[in-house]
């Protein structure tokens, strides 16, 4: 019997162990999160390991709900020990769920803690870990710079005034490049309650009235231009279903101030909105260089009553299940048509369409960068061992998984850099599985060169950090 997460974790041969090592020295580079620029700038001191782990972690709440923890020990009023507590005591059931293997990898990583955590070690491992929160080290800017990250790409909207990305860059004495990606999701959502609040947002950031269709994507493209000054390299989109349907501008007019008018608009005006403004977005992407992530797949808010007392992000989204090959083919094909298709990240949130999206990455690749479309890493639900697993197989077995440009954390917790050893492990897992069983020759040279490409080295270059 092995031990429980020891040196050797996840790595089940020499092979796997010598490239472990290798891909552990390199650097982390971030490029998809949702940490908050602001509190990097302002760099407090955490309250205690319950405000680090719980305060807005809803894989975690998620998790307690299933268990059958009350409300009121998630995201309701109790105490940060209670709510530790409400967690201690879920732990042990995880068997199987990466919530397991990243808590204890938190543990260890930050806290120099070993131990299982459970109802019987929760009263030692709070007190230890508070002890090591009072004693120094654990501020956003520490966290990130102990964990060895070398530039990370926060989420921030198109309304955003990017001040804290502006301070940020003016501080010195941090090294870690905070820069902000793009995400016009708002912008898109032209069929959402909140829509036209957001252009009121957009037209006092900007100072200008936008009243016509035309107006907003001349507003759009000077946020963007902000958001290139500030050093912005990425852009993200997230879609439940991919859109494709075209218009000219006259009928864009059109819908645009219909929507800002309160009227209702039908599906085939939304659809139309939503491709003409994201080929829109795509352009100018391609114009300057950036990476483009189309995150797909998210059906959100499924729980009426929770979302109206708790709002999104609260633990209460799961996976659709759409068709993505055609639309998705017509979107990609109409922007390399006109040659400004953008390098590009695709992410699936349901792996039925892994093979999917693996097999769509070679219709538009080019000499502009190695593997230009990429197939983004398992996410959300899949970022499991089975789901990572499965993501690079898929890879490997369509395209050039030495070119993948890698693992992020997609995470508001500045405690979530472990996730990303747990890819590296498992990314030299399969590697070395790989040549233990004859697939590859022992070549430790190329190996090594792979995984620290996959681990750093590749992404760096594709976004040109």
């Amino acid at each position: 019997m092995k031990p429980f997460m020891d040196k050797d974790f996840l790595l089940n041969n020499d092979t796997a162990r010598e490239l472990f090592a290798a891909a552990d020295e390199m650097p982390i580079f971030d490029w998809h999160c949702h940490l908050s620029p602001k509190e990097i700038y302002e760099n407090k001191t955490p309250e205690d390991i319950a405000y680090l782990w719980l305060a807005g972690d809803h894989y975690k709440w998620r998790a307690m709900r299933s268990y059958g923890i009350d409300e009121k020990y998630i995201t309701g009023d109790s105490t940060g020990y209670e709510k530790f507590m409400a967690w201690a005591k879920v732990m042990p059931s995880l068997i199987g769920n990466p919530l397991y293997h990243w808590t204890h990898l938190e543990l260890q990583r930050y806290f120099d803690i070993y131990e299982p955590l459970s109802e019987k070690t929760a009263q030692s491992i709070w007190e230890k870990a508070n002890a090591k929160i009072a004693a120094g080290g654990f501020t956003p800017r520490e966290l990130i710079e102990n964990s060895n990250v070398a530039c990370l790409c926060t989420t921030d909207d198109a309304a955003d005034t990017l001040e804290y990305h502006k301070l940020l860059a003016e501080d010195e004495s941090f090294k870690c490049k905070v820069l902000p990606a793009f995400r016009p999701d708002k912008a898109l959502g032209i069929e959402l309650d909140g829509y036209c609040e957001w252009v009121k947002a957009l037209e006092n950031v900007s100072g200008k009235k936008i009243e016509s269709y035309a107006e907003l994507t001349s507003v759009l493209l000077e946020r963007i231009e902000l958001f290139a000054q500030r050093g912005c390299r990425a852009s993200d989109h997230a879609f439940t279903k991919v859109p494709y349907m075209r218009a000219d501008e006259a009928e864009l007019d059109i819908i645009y101030k219909k929507a800002i008018a309160g009227e209702t608009l039908d599906a085939d005006e939304i659809e139309k909105y939503k491709t003409e403004l994201m080929r829109f977005f795509a352009k100018e992407y391609a114009r300057r260089g950036w990476g483009m992530e189309i995150h797909i797949g998210a059906m959100r808010n499924n729980n009426t009553p929770k979302f109206r007392t708790l709002g999104p992000d609260t633990g209460f989204d799961s996976i659709a299940d759409y068709e993505v090959a055609y639309n998705l083919s017509r979107l990609l094909d109409s922007l390399e048509t006109e040659g400004l298709l953008p390098k590009t990240i695709l992410f699936t949130l349901n792996p039925k369409d892994n093979y999917v999206l693996g097999t769509m990455l070679g219709n538009f690749q080019s000499s502009e960068a190695a593997s230009k479309i990429q197939f983004g890493s398992a996410w959300w639900f899949n970022d499991n061992l089975d789901g990572m697993r499965e993501q690079m197989k898929t890879l490997a077995n369509l395209g050039v998984l030495a070119k993948f440009v890698g693992m992020v954390t997609d995470s508001r917790s500045f405690l979530s850099y472990p996730r990303h050893e747990y890819f590296r492990r498992i990314l030299c897992g399969i590697i070395g599985d790989m040549v233990d069983g004859g697939l590859y020759p022992a070549d430790m040279d190329t190996l090594k060169d792979i995984v620290c490409d996959i681990s750093f080295n590749n992404a760096k270059n594709y976004f040109g950090i």
